[in-house]
């Protein structure tokens, strides 16, 4: 058995990483169906891990101790992106748009909770199946699960695997055809456009504010400001989320870095002072989430699952119906135009995956179709920050409603 400490670690997951890659690039329906690479890689590991569990031997023990600094510095990151300034673009849409996920992240809750009642499981098992890995995604799923095992709800990393899988799945098997049925049965107008002007909406290359290409020493300092922002804002963070569970609410321990990394944010699109790049600190927090994913992959305990496969079935198979049919309240209220559609597949893809699900469903459609520059300002605002402080919000007063 190998005993690794956490560089060594570390080096593991990065190869997992790796391995996730190029399982993704050699079997074209992992890419597909947008997939993550850590998730392959990881749940790989995990399968790996599993055998030789039943065969009574245990392959290795990790150090994770960097797999919680790494969570909250990508959260941290999202903080970045909460700019007032790019919600005052399109604030009505957006607001409209936030609260009708938020909204529904509520009733993915309350329909998790009575599937796990009628199963006779403990009631935040259908959160964690809920808006905690569907609207939330692996990442969210896996830095709420300390809270829901204290909680008690056994295995809850595994849950938070198994349902967020499932859920990547479907988000972007349905997303694209719901939004289509849409589009048809409305005959809806469709902006004409060429179809490299799509694929430029689909790629990002409207949005506003691109960055002059810096040179190497100017690239150097910019990633050295990213990286040393982020730090502090962990630390004041720390700080945050110390005073927020003083007064004793349950927060995951992101919520604090996260909320400082907004206010960092602001500050400077006001001042200027810092100047920071955007870019820069995505890029930082994609790093940090790729890593922290097959880290925490790496060490599931899949045997934990046994037994719960049909609940958690069920309860997919329900938030799929469910998902769908609230397609159609979405596309109704955010305007029932072209955008309004396209957005309804997005909705679909991040209500039951992540952000990335629902930009691959959007591409899709806008490739196919034309573009749709409303639905690409205000769905990845929502998918790509704003759900995830409101879905903490929600996951938290379920947590603490029942703990």
């Amino acid at each position: 058995m190998l005993e690794l400490d956490a560089v060594q670690t570390l080096a593991l997951a990065g190869l997992t990483l790796f391995l996730g890659y190029a399982l993704c690039r050699a079997i074209p329906l992992l890419s597909r169906y947008n997939l993550p690479a850590p998730v392959i890689g990881g749940l790989v590991v995990a399968l790996a891990v599993l055998v030789a569990h039943s065969q009574g031997t245990t392959l290795f023990t990790l150090d994770t101790s960097l797999q919680t600094p790494l969570m909250i510095a990508f959260f941290t990151t999202i903080g970045f992106n909460a700019s007032v300034a790019l919600l005052r673009i399109s604030g009505r849409q957006v607001l409209l748009f936030l609260g009708l996920a938020s909204g529904f992240a509520v009733v993915q809750n309350l329909l998790g909770v009575l599937v796990a009642t009628g199963f006779g499981l403990h009631p935040l098992f259908g959160v964690l199946a809920g808006s905690a890995t569907l609207t939330g995604g692996p990442a969210t799923g896996l830095a709420f699960a300390p809270l829901f095992e204290e909680a008690g709800v056994a295995g809850a990393e595994s849950v938070a695997l198994a349902s967020a899988m499932a859920g990547i799945v479907c988000g972007g098997l349905i997303g694209g055809p719901l939004a289509t049925v849409l589009i048809r049965r409305f005959r809806l107008r469709i902006p004409g456009s060429t179809p490299s002007d799509a694929a430029a909406v689909a790629a990002g290359d409207a949005n506003a504010g691109i960055e002059p290409v810096p040179d190497d020493a100017a690239r150097e300092f910019g990633a050295l400001k990213s990286i040393v922002v982020i730090l502090v804002a962990m630390w004041l963070g720390s700080w945050v989320s110390a005073g927020i569970s003083a007064t004793g609410l349950t927060l995951p321990a992101y919520v604090g870095a996260m909320l400082v990394g907004a206010l960092i944010r602001n500050l400077d699109d006001r001042t200027g002072w810092i100047g920071l790049s955007v870019p820069t600190t995505e890029l930082i927090g994609n790093i940090c989430l790729a890593l922290f994913l097959a880290v925490a992959l790496m060490n599931l305990r899949l045997w934990e699952l046994a037994g719960l496969a049909t609940p958690l079935l069920v309860n997919l198979a329900l938030q799929v119906v469910l998902v769908a049919l609230f397609c159609g309240v979405v596309f109704r209220l955010m305007g029932r135009d072209y955008d309004a559609a396209v957005m309804g597949g997005g909705f679909v893809g991040f209500m039951l995956g992540t952000t990335a699900n629902a930009m691959a469903v959007m591409r899709t459609l806008v490739e196919r179709y034309g573009i749709a520059p409303r639905a690409f300002l205000v769905a990845p605002l929502v998918g790509a920050f704003f759900i995830d402080f409101t879905n903490a919000l929600i996951i938290t007063g379920f947590i603490n409603f029942w703990h």
